[in-house]
C-alpha cells in the first residue's frame, strides 16, 4: 500500500457506482480517495498490476503490491467520474470500468480474469522474448519500434517475399515516420545500411508470425514488477493531437513542461497546473522535405534548442520574446539527406560556436554563429558502421559524442579539431544517447549492451551498471540529485533506477505501450520527478516514486 507519510491531508468522497464488484466499506485509518484489492483465480492477489483512473486528459496510475493491494493518493484524484482500467499481460479487468468519486473514500474488489487476445497486451519486449530465433536474428525487431509496436510485425501473415517488398518500402520513410504519419525521404536509404542481409532477414520474419497459421509457440509474459517498484504514483497527460510525437521532454526551472515533436513542426508548451497546451509553430527550412525536431536542449540563457532532422540545422528559441532564430547548413553542405538530428548547444557562449550532428555524412559540424563559418569533422571516415549520435559540449566547448554504430565515446578538442575516442568496457554497446554532467562525466545509455555508463573526462575511466533482462534497449540516461541513475527500455515499457552508492535496481512499470526516448529528471521537485514523452501516444508522463 502507498505509503501513509506520504498522504498530508484527509480527504472526503464518496464514491457511487452501479457496477458489480465493489464494497461499499470507509477506510478508516487511510485518508485515500480510492484505495482496492486485485486478484484472480489464477494468482489470488497480484503485485506489480497496474490500475488507472483517467478522467479528462489526465490519467493517473498506481501498481498493486504484494498484498493486492492498491491505493490512490487523495491528492491525486478530485471529484468526478474516471475510467477504470488495469495493465497486467494476459488478464483483464471484468468491472467496474466507471466510477464516480463525490464524498468519503471506499474500496474497491478488483476481479481479473484471463484474456482472451494476448497479442494486444504484449510488450514488444514480451514479443522479442517469446518468439523464437537467436539473439542476431532478434535484434533486427528493435529496429521496428522505432515506428511501430512489434504486434504490427508477428501478428501477420506476410510470407518471406511481402516481407522484402515491405522492407524496401520502409527504406523510403524517413526516420521520424510513425504508423499515424509516415513521411517519404527525399533520398530512399541505402540498403546496404539499413538492412544488409534483406533476404535472411525477410525469411525469419516470415518464421515468426501467422504466414503458416498459427503461431507455433507460446507467448512468455514478462514478470511483473515487484517490491519497491511497486511504490509509485504515474500521471499522463494527454497532447491534445494524436500525431504529436513528443520526442523530447524537458521541465524548465518554472516547472513548465517542454517538448519537440518529431514529426510534426512544432515547439510544445505544457503547463500541469493548468492543464493548458501551446504549440509554437517552427519556421519550415525546406519545403517538401519531411517534418519534425527530435534533440531539444537549453543553453546558457535560457534559450531552447531543437535539431531539425530532416528540415535540417537547428532552430533557436527566445522563451522572453517567443521567437525563433534558424540555422541552417551552408549551400555547400546541405545535402537531400542532411539530417540534424541532434545540436551541442550547452555551452556553445563561450566561443559562439555550435555544435550539429549529422548522420547522413557521419560526423559533426562546428558552426560559428557570428559568421555562419561551418566546419565537417568525420571522426568515423574508416570506420563505415560507425556514426555519431548523442552530442553535448562541455564547458570548454569542446563536443562529446557518442558511437551509436559501434562502442566509443568521443571528443573533438575545441581548440586543436583533435579527435579522439575511448572504446567502452562492453564491446558493441552501441550507445546512444546522455548528457555531461557539471563534474566533466559524461553519461550514456548502452542500446545494444543493455547497461547504462560513465565515462569520467578527467581520469579517463569507464563505470557501467547492468540492465535487468535481455533486449530492454535503453535509450537515454539522466541523474538525479540523490545519486540516482534514471533509464527506460525501449522495449519494455518500464523505468529502472538505479543507486549509484548500493547498485540497488528498481523497475517502474509504465501504463500504456510507450515508446521510450529521452528522459529527463526534474530535481528541484522532493524527491525528484522523472519524465519522459510517450512518442507514439501523444502524451507527457510524470513518475513519482514514493521511497
Amino acid at each position: 500500500m502507498l505509503a501513509r507519510t506520504a498522504w498530508l491531508f484527509a480527504a472526503a468522497f464518496f464514491l457511487v457506482v452501479s457496477h458489480t464488484g465493489i464494497s461499499s466499506h470507509a477506510q478508516t485509518a487511510a485518508p485515500a480517495t480510492l484505495t482496492g484489492k486485485v486478484s484472480s483465480a489464477e494468482e489470488g492477489p497480484m503485485e506489480g498490476v497496474v490500475i488507472r483512473a483517467k478522467k479528462g486528459i489526465v490519467t493517473v496510475s498506481v501498481v498493486s503490491n504484494a498484498k493486492g493491494e492498491f491505493s490512490f493518493p487523495a491528492a491525486k484524484l478530485g471529484p468526478g467520474e474516471y475510467a477504470l482500467s488495469i495493465r497486467a499481460t494476459g488478464y483483464d479487468l471484468t468491472g467496474p470500468s466507471m466510477v464516480t468519486l463525490a464524498g468519503a473514500p471506499l474500496n474497491l474488489d478488483l476481479k481479473l480474469v484471463k484474456t482472451r487476445n494476448i497479442a494486444a497486451q504484449l510488450t514488444n519486449l514480451e514479443w522479442i522474448t517469446s518468439v523464437p530465433g537467436t539473439e542476431r536474428q532478434k535484434n533486427i525487431l528493435s529496429r521496428c519500434v522505432n515506428c511501430h509496436t512489434l504486434e504490427r510485425v508477428i501478428d501477420n501473415k506476410h510470407d518471406a517475399a511481402a516481407w522484402k517488398d515491405v522492407i524496401t518500402r520502409m527504406a523510403t520513410y524517413s526516420n521520424n515516420s510513425f504508423h499515424l504519419k509516415p513521411q517519404v525521404r527525399k533520398e530512399a536509404r541505402d540498403m546496404d545500411r539499413f538492412v544488409p542481409n534483406i533476404d535472411e532477414v525477410a525469411a525469419y520474419l516470415a518464421s515468426i508470425n501467422r504466414s503458416a497459421g498459427d503461431f507455433t509457440w507460446q507467448p512468455k509474459p514478462v514478470a511483473r514488477v515487484k517490491g519497491s517498484g511497486t511504490r509509485v504514483v504515474i500521471t499522463e497527460y494527454d497532447l491534445p493531437d494524436p500525431t504529436i510525437q513528443p520526442h523530447d521532454v524537458i521541465v524548465d526551472s518554472d516547472g513548465i513542461v517542454w517538448h519537440s515533436d518529431f514529426s510534426g513542426q512544432i515547439l510544445g508548451r505544457f503547463d500541469t497546473r493548468t492543464l493548458t497546451h501551446k504549440a509554437y509553430p517552427v519556421p519550415l527550412q525546406r519545403e517538401g522535405w519531411p517534418t519534425g525536431a527530435l534533440d531539444l536542449q537549453a543553453d546558457p540563457q535560457g534559450n531552447l534548442w531543437l535539431g531539425l532532422m530532416f528540415q535540417a540545422g537547428a532552430a533557436k528559441f527566445d522563451r522572453k520574446t517567443e521567437k525563433f532564430q534558424m540555422v541552417q547548413l551552408p549551400p555547400h553542405l546541405l545535402k537531400d539527406d542532411s539530417q540534424q538530428a541532434m545540436v551541442g548547444v550547452q555551452n556553445w557562449t563561450v566561443d559562439n560556436r555550435i555544435w550539429l550532428q549529422d548522420p547522413a555524412r557521419r560526423g559533426i559540424y562546428r558552426m560559428d554563429m557570428t559568421s555562419g563559418r561551418t566546419e565537417l569533422f568525420e571522426p568515423f571516415k574508416i570506420m563505415p558502421r560507425s556514426s555519431p549520435y548523442g552530442v553535448f559540449s562541455d564547458k570548454q566547448n569542446n563536443v562529446w559524442f557518442l558511437n551509436f554504430g559501434g562502442d566509443h565515446v568521443g571528443t573533438i578538442d575545441a581548440a586543436s579539431g583533435e579527435v579522439t575516442l575511448y572504446q567502452t568496457p562492453t564491446r558493441n554497446s552501441r550507445p546512444r544517447r546522455g548528457r555531461i554532467d557539471d563534474q566533466g562525466r559524461v553519461w550514456f545509455a548502452e542500446f545494444n549492451g543493455e547497461r547504462v555508463g560513465v565515462f569520467d573526462t578527467k581520469s579517463k575511466q569507464f563505470k557501467e551498471w547492468q540492465i535487468p533482462g535481455q533486449f530492454f534497449a535503453p535509450y537515454d540516461v539522466t541523474q538525479d540529485r540523490l545519486g540516482n541513475i534514471w533509464t527506460g527500455g525501449m522495449n519494455a515499457d518500464r523505468i529502472v533506477r538505479i543507486s549509484t552508492k548500493s547498485n540497488e535496481v528498481t523497475e517502474y512499470p509504465l501504463p500504456h505501450a510507450t515508446n521510450i526516448r529521452r528522459v529527463f529528471v526534474d530535481n528541484s521537485t522532493t524527491p525528484p520527478t522523472f519524465w519522459v514523452g510517450n512518442n507514439h501516444g501523444a502524451a507527457l508522463i510524470k513518475l513519482e516514486p514514493l521511497d
